[in-house]
């Protein structure tokens, strides 16, 4: 293969929505894998999820207190006993009677309905040997203080579910609620869609690790920990992180990423430079779907496929690299990974003081968005946007999108915010 080297002339510019479209319509999810329920949090669920069993299975009470026949009303009835959860039941409740029940205990047989303990007052009777006497036991009497309605206080089989209802449909992302209806439905594997597998490099001779002190010229490398982070936050799974070199042996090292990696994610060598050598190793070795994208900051970020492998080179500047890799690489994991809604929020927001932003590009400005004292959205960016400045990033839970002949928008201007952080209350 000949000496690589950067390209002379600049590749397209493309709009920002062309560009995740271009993305999006490169990728799929992934196949289906069939793992435990307890390891597949934040997982999607690939197939659905069907019950075997009603839920619940049984009538059971609601509340604790006292299992009767509605049609008695009020009154004094004969205990006759104490349905528990987890009991077997045998009991059988008649016209004037009632049986004590905790709850999530079985309905006694000839009960229809459940008088909270509340609404009764305890009757204790001394009935002989026979008797009884334990405080709520078969041989006291129970004061019925209000009528109850047929099935009050009461869970009828399959009040949750039927059995063969769907329980989860594909495309569910497996949360604690959804972990805990598996595991009630006894399904304890399930099918799910494979998590992406990432190779991560950072390039560029000047990068040391961070327990490192930088000499002349030196910087620690940040990037590479940030986008492995940013991996696993949309759901990637990071199988090698590493850094490569300014040079041609080091580049080639991507020949091997891509055939052993779903995704591959590099920070750097995408410029004009003569260093600059990641993009024409693309352009050499695959397809380069686009090389510039008409953004603030970023402009440089490159997608190209490898053998089939989507590669997002992504600029070396620590926040370009992050910005970039919300607007264009965490989508397209997302999609690989089975998630339906692949973007994150977009939010309109009111600025609380003027922004300049490109006139000629869409800016992605670094913001804070909270809650103002009517419960609209106000946003406030972080200072100084320049895409060295990491700071920037660090707190920031908005992406301002900023675009517009006039290169500035002006405080009150309502503009969209991509959230990629929770939003708090005060302004």
């Amino acid at each position: 293969m000949p000496p690589l080297r950067a390209p002379h002339a600049p590749t397209p510019e493309i709009p920002v929505d062309d560009a995740l479209a271009l993305i999006l319509a490169s990728v799929a999810p992934l196949p289906a894998e069939r793992i435990p329920f307890t390891q597949a949090a934040g997982r999607v669920l690939a197939a659905p999820v069907t019950a075997r069993e009603a839920m619940p299975p049984f009538a059971a009470s609601s509340r604790d207190g006292y299992a009767v026949i509605a049609a008695d009303g009020i009154g004094t009835r004969r205990v006759i006993g104490e349905a528990v959860a987890g009991g077997a039941g045998g009991l059988v409740v008649t016209a004037g009677t009632a049986a004590r029940i905790t709850t999530g205990a079985p309905l006694p047989a000839g009960a229809d309905a459940v008088v909270m303990v509340e609404d009764t007052e305890r009757n204790f009777v001394a009935r002989g040997p026979d008797g009884g006497g334990d405080v709520g036991g078969a041989g006291d009497d129970v004061v019925v203080l209000r009528a109850v309605e047929v099935g009050e206080n009461v869970r009828p089989v399959g009040q949750d579910y039927a059995a063969g209802d769907v329980l989860l449909a594909p495309g569910a992302v497996l949360g604690p609620a959804e972990i805990g209806l598996l595991a009630s439905g006894g399904a304890i594997e399930v099918d799910v869609f494979r998590r992406p597998r990432v190779i991560v490099y950072s390039t560029g001779d000047e990068l040391v690790e961070p327990d490192r002190t930088p000499g002349p010229g030196q910087i620690r490398d940040s990037n590479r920990f940030a986008m492995a982070e940013a991996v696993k936050e949309a759901g990637g799974e990071v199988v090698f992180a590493g850094r490569l070199g300014d040079n041609a042996d080091d580049v080639d090292a991507l020949a091997a990423a891509v055939t052993s990696a779903d995704v591959v994610v590099t920070s750097g060598g995408v410029s004009m430079g003569h260093m600059d050598l990641v993009k024409p190793w693309l352009a050499a070795n695959g397809t380069l779907v686009f090389g510039r994208v008409r953004t603030k900051p970023g402009k440089p970020v490159t997608f190209a496929r490898v053998g089939g492998t989507p590669c997002f080179a992504l600029p070396g500047f620590p926040v370009s690299t992050l910005v970039c890799f919300e607007l264009f690489v965490r989508p397209a994991l997302r999609a690989m990974g089975g998630h339906i809604d692949v973007r994150r929020p977009l939010w309109p927001v009111t600025l609380v003081h003027d922004v300049a932003h490109a006139g000629d590009r869409v800016e992605f400005a670094r913001a804070v968005v909270k809650l103002g004292a009517d419960g609209r959205p106000v946003a406030r960016t972080t200072g100084f946007q320049g895409s060295g400045r990491l700071l920037s990033m660090a707190g920031a839970n908005a992406l301002l999108r900023l675009e517009g002949a006039e290169g500035l928008a002006r405080a009150g201007d309502v503009v969209p915010a991509l959230i990629i952080a929770p939003v708090g209350g005060g302004s």
